[in-house]
């Protein structure tokens, strides 16, 4: 999920150059459905938009994924507004973004067919300690957390895949929480985690040591957040879904950056998202952790 920061620009740069070259591929402002991209971005100008279940073959319905493992209260009738979700920290306090949500060149997901990034990655070092970004319920935590991340479709094919040749070492150590206010926040790459299923966790509070377990190019936490009301949904490319047998379609993301407090940019004391704070919620970096 982390990129070279250079690589991350020249992905933004390309897939700007491809919405540039095909306008079809961009909304007009009108009618656009409540969650998309343009809103998830919070960014002026075109932008591409995830695209509406509803408009789509038919695939697992939603309320099917309400009922999934884990997620038996009243769903409400829609995504909460992210605009109204308060009470959100940075869960790598000290982090600096190496990879922003958006268009991505080299991201195995995609909205209307433009590569995208469905997260945030944030990273300081190996084994600094990440804290929960809201309160809430962990619902998974592990490498075996698919049935938590929002897939819409059938998971078997998949996981008989691994199970057959043994490829869950593979995959990035997660965690899936409740937020308890219609979201979900996922956390990936961990070397190891400090909290179990069915505990309840303030934000704040220390729940791992940064990795690079999954694929990644160094440590890092990928943050990412959606609703499991929401109806608009993102594309996984079609390579990988051939590859790793997992379904084709996710419920769409949105940026994180939307719920996360502003905070000073690094050496300029003003305003801004990017930078590291003033002081870390950690009272110093631990020992590294081994194994998983």
């Amino acid at each position: 999920m982390r990129r070279q920061f250079v690589r991350a620009a020249l992905g933004v740069a390309l897939a700007a150059g491809v919405l540039a070259a095909t306008p079809s591929l961009i909304p007009s402002s009108a009618g656009v459905p409540a969650g998309d991209v343009a809103g998830a971005t919070g960014t002026a100008g075109p932008s591409t938009a995830p695209v509406p279940i509803a408009t789509l073959p038919a695939v697992t319905s939603v309320a099917a994924i309400r009922a999934e493992p884990g997620h038996g209260r009243q769903p409400p009738p829609a995504a909460p507004d992210p605009s109204t979700l308060t009470g959100y920290v940075w869960p790598l306090p000290n982090g600096r973004i190496t990879n922003p949500f958006g268009p991505d060149w080299y991201s195995d997901n995609t909205v209307n067919r433009v590569r995208f990034h469905d997260g945030l990655d944030i990273a300081t070092f190996c084994g600094d300690r990440i804290v929960a970004a809201h309160d809430g319920t962990v619902l998974a935590a592990g490498r075996k957390v698919d049935p938590w991340m929002g897939w819409i479709g059938s998971l078997a094919p998949s996981v008989a895949r691994r199970d057959k040749y043994n490829l869950w070492g593979e995959l990035p150590i997660v965690i899936v929480v409740d937020d308890d206010n219609g979201y979900r926040s996922i956390y990936a790459h961990f070397s190891k985690i400090a909290v179990t299923v069915g505990e309840t966790i303030r934000a704040g509070q220390f729940i791992g040591w940064e990795g690079r377990t999954g694929y990644a190019t160094g440590c890092h936490l990928h943050y990412g957040l959606f609703s499991p009301y929401a109806t608009d949904r993102f594309g996984l490319r079609a390579d990988v879904v051939k590859r790793t047998l997992l379904p084709a379609w996710e419920i769409a993301r949105i940026n994180p950056l939307l719920v996360l407090p502003s905070r000073p940019a690094p050496g300029t004391g003003g305003a801004g998202t990017s930078g590291a704070p003033a002081a870390s919620a950690s009272a110093g970096p631990p020992a590294s952790p081994s194994g998983p």
